[in-house]
């Protein structure tokens, strides 16, 4: 894949961002015994199974720290390599790698983990028409591009933020009174941001009965058993797009994806998804 997430300027300061937070002033022990005109190379190797994700970012850190630094990217964001694999070489001055290594890798691992858990979930479900989203469930500050390591993965992408996506949740609905209230006011506000309509969610059958009747777009089947998920789908399929969430791992997707329903929300794919490991081995 190569459509960055961020516009250049919000890129730029994302870097800046990580760079003060894991450099401060200097990197003191680069500075104290690397001998300012010495040169380094090195690889970045992965350790495990993985699907690369950030590595856009990682470049772009390294070349601020060292513009003159020689970077050969050997595994794009998307593809998925073997433990073992060499993904990226660099040459260039070694006290300025040595202030990017970590950083880089953090962010490399992090993103890559992300999309690696996604294609697992991916591959659970890929036999049938369910697409897995992903959720506002990110780390704040990060919520672009883990959004796209969730897309790098298979996943498609859910509302981004709450300006573009219109979702009555219990909360709303409790404080309206009904889901037929709460989906009328909803229907008087202009909806034409809303990339998912006007979606409702749903703890049981019933709630889902009065969502279909009021009008909803989309019912979020929040938590419920794959019979109800079944009944669900012969009532509403083609009526309103059916979405099944709430705790949802790799051992029942599957089940899910195959009782019929659109789409199956997944908060632990960016919220839990565990770094991978990646090692910067150093070549001279």
């Amino acid at each position: 894949m190569t459509d960055s997430p961020l516009y250049k300027e919000e890129l730029r300061h994302f870097i800046k961002s990580a760079l003060e937070e894991d450099v401060g002033r200097g990197d003191l022990t680069s500075l104290a015994i690397i001998p300012a005109d010495q040169r380094l190379s090195a690889a970045m190797v992965a350790r495990e199974n993985m699907v690369i994700a950030g590595m856009f970012v990682a470049s772009e850190l390294i070349k601020t720290c060292d513009p003159l630094a020689q970077i050969d990217v050997i595994a794009a964001d998307g593809l998925e390599v073997m433990a073992g694999s060499t993904i990226l070489k660099v040459s260039g001055n070694a006290q300025r790698l040595l202030t990017a290594e970590r950083a880089a890798l953090n962010i490399l691992q992090h993103l890559s983990g992300i999309a690696t858990l996604t294609r697992a979930y991916v591959r659970e479900i890929e036999h049938t028409d369910c697409r897995l989203l992903d959720t506002r469930k990110t780390i704040p500050g990060y919520r672009k591009l883990a959004k796209y390591a969730a897309r790098t993965g298979g996943a498609m992408n859910h509302r981004m933020r709450l300006d573009d996506g219109l979702l009555i949740k219990d909360n709303h609905i409790a404080r309206i009174g009904s889901i037929k209230a709460a989906v009328e006011a909803a229907k008087a506000y202009d909806t034409s941001a809303s990339t998912i309509g006007i979606t409702v969610e749903c703890d049981n059958l019933a709630q889902a009965a009065d969502a279909a009747i009021a009008g909803a777009d989309r019912l979020l089947l929040d938590n419920m058993t794959n019979e109800m998920l079944r009944s669900a789908v012969q009532q509403y399929k083609g009526r309103v797009k059916l979405e099944a969430s709430g705790g949802v791992t790799l051992d029942t997707i599957k089940a899910i994806a195959e009782t019929g329903v659109d789409y199956i929300s997944v908060g632990r794919i960016t919220q839990s998804a565990p770094a991978v490991d990646i090692g910067m081995d150093y070549l001279d």
